[in-house]
This record gives C-alpha cells, sequence and structure tokens, in this order.
C-alpha cells in the first residue's frame, strides 16, 4: 500500500511575520490581488468589494476610517509581486532536500520513501514506481526531518493516528500500548482536519462580517442620533430665542412705561409748584397791604380800606393733593403674567418637540390575527380590533392568548427605535404598550414588566394606570382620542404619548428587555355596548 502525504516545509525564521504583513485581515489568508486603501491598508479584491457590498458607506476594514466617496480600486502590482514572492520562497509542498543516490551534482529529492529512509530524485525513484515490492513502500514529499514520521519504538512509518491518545502510530503500535483504541489512516485523519478546520474558518470570517456589519449599525446609529440632535438643539435654540425675545421685548415696554409715568408725575408736580408759587406771591402781596393799613391814624379812612381787603383772597385747598411717591406695579403684574404665558407656551412647544422626535421613528404596523383571543374581531386590513360576543371559530395556535381580550402586533422589534399610534376615541376602557416575545399566551397575565409587559390602562373613563412596579394611578387627565407609544431598547424606554395635544402621558425608564418586542393592544370588555369603539391603527401624521 502506497500513502501519499502533502507536507508544508518549516517556513524561515522570518516567514511567520512576513506572513502576517501579508495576509488580508478580512479573510486571514496571503493577499489575492492585493488593492491599496486611501489609509494604507492592503486586503483582497473580492474581500473588499464583499465587504462594501449593500452598503452606502465606504471604510476600512482595519482602521474603520470612513472615505466621503467610494475609492476606486485597483490592484497593487507591486505588492502582488511581493507576495507572489513569498509564495515561491514558502514553494508550498517543495523541498530543498537532495537525493541520497546521486553521486556527483545532487539532484534535488522528489520522494522520500518511509520504509527505506532515503530520498530519492526523479531518476533515482524509477524502481520505487515499478518494482512491485517496492511500490508498496510508503512515499512522501521529500522532507529533511525524516525522524517525525517514523516510530522511533519500531521504526516503521507513521501510518495511523489514534483517536483515544490522539497521536500518530505505526502498525506495530497497535498491537502493543495501543491495541483496542480507535485508530484510523492518517490520511482520514488529516481530511477530517481540514473539514474541521476549514468550517472553523467560515465560521471566524463569518465573525468577521457580522462584525464589520455591526460597526456599521453603530456609525450609521451616530451619524442618525447626531443629525436628529442637530435638529433638535436648532429647534430648542429657536424656541428659547423666542423667549429671550419676548422677555426682552417686556422688559423694554416695562422700563418704558415707567418712564413715562416718572415724567407725567413730574409734570403734574412742576404744575403744582408753579400754582403754588403764585398764591404764595398774592398772599405775599395781601400781606403787605394789611402791613400798611396797620399803621394808618385816620379812623374813617382805615374803616374803609379794611372793607376793601375784608374779603379772603383765592386759595386752593391743598390738603387733599399730594404726589404718590409708590411706583404703580399693576402694568409689572400684567406683564409678568403675560411671560408666565408665554413660558406655558414654550412649555407646549418643548413637549411637541419631544413628540415631533419620536414621530420619526414611526413604523407600520399590522395586528396579527394568530395571536387574537378568540372573542377579539379584526378587521380584513388588520387595522382595528373589537370584543365580539360571540367566540370566534379559529384555529388552535401556540401564539394565541386563550385568556384575556389580547392583541400582539405582526411586527416585532429586537433593537432600534420605534413608535406607532392607536385612536381610542370613543372607548371607555382601553389597554396599551408592548409586551416580550416569549410572553405567556396560555392563561391570565400579570400586566407588569416583570412579566415582559409595559401598558397603559384606561378605567371607567377617566382613570388611568401604568403598569409599573408598583402601579401608578393618575388622577383625571385630559381625554386622549389617540395615544401615541414610543420604545428605545438601548435607552430601556417605553414611553406613552397624547397625540393630539401632543404632551407626554408616561414613561418606563431603565428597563431590560433582553427579547423581541411587540405591539400590544387590548379593546377591553364592550360592556353591553357601552365601550363597543375599536382601537384603530391610525398613520403618523
Amino acid at each position: 500500500m502506497v500513502i501519499k502525504f502533502e507536507i508544508r516545509p518549516m517556513a524561515s525564521s522570518s516567514g511567520p511575520s512576513l506572513n502576517e504583513e501579508l495576509q488580508c485581515s478580512i479573510c486571514l489568508e496571503v493577499s489575492t490581488d492585493p488593492v491599496t486603501t486611501p489609509c494604507g491598508h492592503n486586503f483582497c479584491r473580492t474581500c473588499l468589494i464583499k465587504c462594501w457590498t449593500n452598503t452606502q458607506t465606504c471604510f476600512c476594514p482595519f482602521c474603520k476610517k470612513t472615505f466621503s466617496k467610494r475609492p476606486d480600486l485597483k490592484i497593487n502590482t507591486t505588492f502582488r509581486e511581493v507576495v507572489q514572492h513569498f509564495k515561491e520562497k514558502l514553494n508550498l509542498g517543495e523541498s530543498e532536500v537532495f537525493c541520497d543516490f546521486c553521486d556527483e551534482r545532487k539532484q534535488k529529492a522528489v520522494k522520500t520513501c518511509l520504509m527505506c529512509q532515503n530520498s530519492y530524485c526523479d531518476s533515482h525513484l524509477e524502481p520505487h514506481l515499478r518494482v512491485p515490492r517496492l511500490k508498496k513502500h510508503t512515499l512522501i514529499n521529500a522532507v529533511e526531518n525524516l525522524e517525525d514520521y517514523i516510530c522511533q519504538k519500531h521504526e516503521r512509518p507513521l501510518e495511523l493516528f489514534c483517536r483515544d491518545d490522539q497521536t500518530c502510530v505505526c502498525l506495530f503500535c497497535t498491537e502493543g500500548e495501543h491495541k483496542g483504541h480507535i485508530t484510523v489512516l492518517i490520511e482520514e485523519e488529516s481530511r477530517e482536519k481540514k473539514n474541521h478546520l476549514a468550517k472553523r474558518q467560515t465560521d471566524v470570517q463569518q465573525m468577521i462580517q457580522d462584525r464589520i456589519k455591526k460597526i456599521q449599525e453603530i456609525q450609521h446609529s451616530v451619524k442618525l442620533r447626531k443629525r436628529n440632535t442637530e435638529e433638535e438643539i436648532s429647534s430648542s435654540v429657536e424656541l428659547f430665542s423666542d423667549l429671550i425675545r419676548s422677555i426682552e421685548k417686556s422688559q423694554s415696554e416695562q422700563l418704558k412705561m415707567m418712564e413715562e409715568q416718572q415724567k407725567a408725575a413730574e409734570k403734574q408736580a412742576e404744575d403744582l409748584i408753579k400754582e403754588l408759587q403764585q398764591e404764595i406771591t398774592e398772599l405775599k402781596r395781601r400781606n403787605t397791604e394789611l402791613e400798611q393799613l396797620s399803621h394808618i391814624e385816620d379812623h374813617l379812612h382805615l374803616i374803609q380800606m379794611c372793607s376793601s381787603l375784608d374779603s379772603r383772597p383765592h386759595s386752593n385747598n391743598w390738603t387733599e393733593i399730594r404726589i404718590d411717591s409708590a411706583v404703580n406695579v399693576n402694568s409689572l403684574y400684567r406683564a409678568l403674567t403675560q411671560l408666565k404665558k408665554t413660558q406655558e407656551t414654550l412649555h407646549e412647544k418643548l413637549s411637541q418637540t419631544g413628540l415631533k422626535f419620536v414621530q420619526k421613528f414611526a413604523v407600520d404596523v399590522t395586528l396579527d390575527p394568530d395571536t387574537a383571543n378568540p372573542y377579539l374581531i379584526l378587521s380584513d386590513n388588520g387595522k382595528q380590533v373589537s370584543h365580539g360576543d360571540i367566540k370566534q371559530k379559529v384555529p388552535e395556535k401556540p401564539k394565541r392568548f386563550n385568556q384575556g381580550l389580547r392583541v400582539l402586533a405582526k411586527q416585532g422589534f429586537s433593537s432600534g427605535r420605534f413608535y406607532y399610534e392607536v385612536q381610542v376615541k370613543g372607548k371607555t376602557e382601553w389597554t396599551l404598550g408592548v409586551a416580550r416575545e416569549s410572553i405567556n399566551r396560555k392563561g391570565e397575565i400579570r400586566l407588569r414588566p416583570e412579566d415582559g409587559v409595559w401598558t397603559l390602562i384606561l378605567m371607567n373613563e377617566n382613570r388611568y394606570i401604568a403598569c409599573d412596579d408598583p402601579a401608578v394611578i393618575f388622577p383625571q387627565i385630559e381625554t386622549p382620542e389617540k395615544v401615541g407609544v414610543f420604545v428605545d431598547h438601548e435607552e430601556g424606554l417605553v414611553s406613552f404619548y397624547n397625540g393630539e395635544s401632543r404632551s407626554h402621558i408616561y414613561s418606563f425608564t431603565g428597563q431590560a428587555f433582553n427579547d423581541r418586542l411587540y405591539p400590544y393592544f387590548s379593546p377591553c370588555n364592550n360592556d353591553e355596548g357601552k365601550n363597543s369603539k375599536p382601537l384603530i391603527i391610525t398613520p403618523v401624521s
């Protein structure tokens, strides 16, 4: 029996490091048709093209540098020559072993006989290919380290592999210490190991591709978040600028009004002082006349003069006249009231901006009839659900809820963000939210995050309950006609919004989902027609 081996010789001391330098970091093999990226790294042309397939952003798989436009890939001929030279130097199966039987100029050996323990060139190998006895010898590619292929104990070729002890053995070993062990031909074991290595290599390559794809997803998410952040910053700056302008305008108007009031007070005071000074002058004149009359000796003349001066001089009553030193704050109060209204408007706008942001992640949701409780009635388009009095004839499904008026959406989400809206107008009771894929479908369910459900409930028309742990009961709030549900996997967030007033209702925060999430709906009992209106999944506007 002739057993042929494919043996790769050991590379030189510089071989492994050079091999690593010439490797493609995608397939981890020596590069084939190498191309160079603008950042200076080399890859197999086929590997790089495959890496950039179905992606909008081209980047270097090694250093992750992103390129603004797709590079024009041309084979690096110089690098390719280096690779070819390296492959030739490795020789990949050829040997520098010389024939043991050449007398003068030694010829390169092509085969080594494990039975004869000699190496032969093409000429001296001829008897092994012709003589029947020699044709039974074991030939391998020429090697220098022949002792590695010979059993040191029996000096026989290592033709078998012991799977019990994971070592190569000769035929005589199987009759001794390896007797009864599972042994196979080295060729068979080699094929299995190659197949195993090929599978591992495929797995590693897939892992590389998965991680490259994940890098692309992360980069895309960062860019999307940056764009959204910039938009929200711009919107917030505009709103706060409006508030600042409103404050500055109110301040300017108030200061101007106070200045005008001060000027009016000063003008009033000036007029009063002028009038008082005129009266003082008149009174001084009258006082002089009276002084002169007091010195008249002629009694008759004195009496006549006193009669003409007997009347009191004209004078205002200044007792009630005054200038109020206090500032009139009524206008200031009105300005502050207006400012408060402006702030409330700003708060409302900011709330609307928050809803505007989450609405960017709107998804198209339809109801899954395979999950619907038999008492639920679904519309043909999968957008409406209501409670019917009669149990529907539906096939038993593992996904179907057999208790509780529940139904899930067909669409599930295991990452990222999503948002949907449901019309609840005219209903007195309903339950909305999201649930894990692993939620119990058979039997009762406790509506709480611990059991994989995040929901908001309306009861008795105006009683709202967030099924948190513990549950949170709301006082009566504005009755929404449309409810929005938003989920952010990475942030562990489930939020509910009033789709009409665009205000926030409640949020579950810091949650760990650990599973695919599905929109959850329950129209609740129709209550003899009082709650017969359906839940309607509506487009997000």
